[in-house]
């Protein structure tokens, strides 16, 4: 990983509690622009990831970071604490776009205790179920921002630390996520990165780096597995997600941030990635 300041991270949490289970922790495909780190205290339960099945135990911290398709699944007793945070979209530095995170650690002896305290410092910010379409939506992730910005400093400050101690124990085992293993690319996909509220032509990455656009297009193609195109379009509806979720921007000046000045194209690009409208992503139940 870069070397990063404590002012390159920009985390926000979204939810704590702790949860009760018995053989009712069963979602399908569940995705969401914010991340999810668990404790596991009682139990077990199985997270379908893209890599595999994935048990989980108690004493153990797992994560799943933004974006990331999985399945729960629940067949016994299982009882977890969880906090789900996102990064301010209105920052540069993505964490989460920036390195690949274990998904699961040994967790400490004093855990369960800050988990503990960090629930108790945001009773308000627990999850009413814990079915995802009742919370992974937009009323209900802008009520828990207003709700979150409107504790006490203290409570605010005590609860980033603790979040940030979590964060820390993952950010630790971290590696670069750069699966390119071309300087070439893996100098461009850096530009896109940082460059993702603005239009990004290809033509201007394969001059970058001194290749024709076709050649480029190619090498970018074989070490990523897409073409730039849709490569930098993936990653804009990702980071479109979130501000729709977490912010009430209005979504032609969502589109506009990300680089697309006509509405409708940006609308056709979304429905394309999302199989739905922005509106209706903002507006109903994932």
């Amino acid at each position: 990983m870069k070397n990063y300041t404590i002012n390159d991270l920009h985390l926000l949490m979204l939810h704590a509690g702790y949860a009760v289970h018995n053989g009712d922790w069963n979602w399908q495909n569940v995705k969401s622009p914010f991340a999810r780190i668990y404790y596991v205290s009682e139990g077990t339960a199985q997270i379908i990831m893209p890599d595999g099945i994935h048990q989980l135990t108690p004493n153990h911290l797992y994560l799943i970071p933004p974006n990331t398709l999985h399945t729960d699944i629940c067949t016994g007793h299982f009882v977890h604490y969880y906090v789900h945070i996102y990064e301010d979209p209105s920052y540069d530095t993505n964490v989460f776009d920036e390195a690949d995170f274990p998904f699961e650690l040994d967790a400490l002896p004093e855990d369960e205790r800050l988990m503990q305290r960090l629930i108790d410092l945001n009773p308000q910010m627990r999850l009413p179920q814990s079915n995802p379409r009742s919370y992974d939506n937009q009323p209900s992730i802008f009520s828990n921002i207003q709700v979150n910005l409107s504790r006490s400093f203290p409570d605010r400050l005590e609860s980033r630390g603790i979040t940030y101690t979590f964060e820390a124990r993952f950010i630790r085992e971290a590696r670069p996520k750069e699966h390119a293993t071309d300087d070439r690319i893996r100098k461009t996909l850096k530009y896109i990165r940082h460059h993702i509220g603005e239009p990004i032509d290809v033509g201007t990455l394969s001059s970058m780096v001194y290749l024709t656009k076709d050649h480029y297009i190619r090498l970018f193609r074989k070490q990523t597995g897409f073409t730039p195109n849709v490569y930098i379009t993936n990653k804009k509806m990702e980071r479109a997600e979130l501000l729709l979720l977490s912010t009430d921007i209005p979504i032609k000046q969502i589109a506009r941030d990300l680089g697309y000045e006509d509405l409708s194209y940006f609308i056709r690009l979304f429905r394309k990635y999302a199989n739905t409208t922005p509106q209706h992503y903002r507006s109903t139940t994932n």
